[in-house]
């Protein structure tokens, strides 16, 4: 049996190997930290022991999303409450519902994808 100390390390991280393991849910939202898509936001979509499923509804698409290991993805927050509803309760969710759900989720936080432009207000007046 281990003892307190040898726990309280690795829970801190210094030693042993051993980690906590991250809990990942359906609808959480996450950047790809390695591999090609790294730096890249994603939809999780299913969650299989440790991988989970992503999606982001343009490269990867919810018929073929993409396997990865949890410990090369980085939490960021949950989507919106309507898709996580239906991701939750098993309903079919759209491409399109994921890219807004990244989109909203990105412009609440103040943040844009790589080539997205945010919205802009009209302002009153002409030229």
């Amino acid at each position: 049996m281990r003892s307190d100390a040898a726990i309280q390390r690795d829970i801190k991280g210094t030693g042993g190997g051993h980690s906590i393991k991250k809990a990942f849910g359906k609808a959480d939202v996450v950047i790809s930290l390695n591999g090609r898509d790294g730096g890249k936001r994603f939809l999780i979509v299913e969650t299989q022991d440790d991988y989970s499923m992503l999606a982001d509804g343009k490269g990867r698409r919810i018929e073929k999303p993409k396997r990865k290991k949890n410990k090369h993805i980085k939490l960021e927050g949950t989507a919106g409450d309507r898709i996580a509803e239906k991701l939750k309760s098993g309903e079919k969710i759209t491409n399109n519902e994921i890219r807004r759900a990244l989109a909203q989720y990105a412009a609440d936080h103040g943040e844009y994808s790589p080539g997205e432009k945010p919205l802009l207000e009209k302002e009153g007046g002409g030229m």
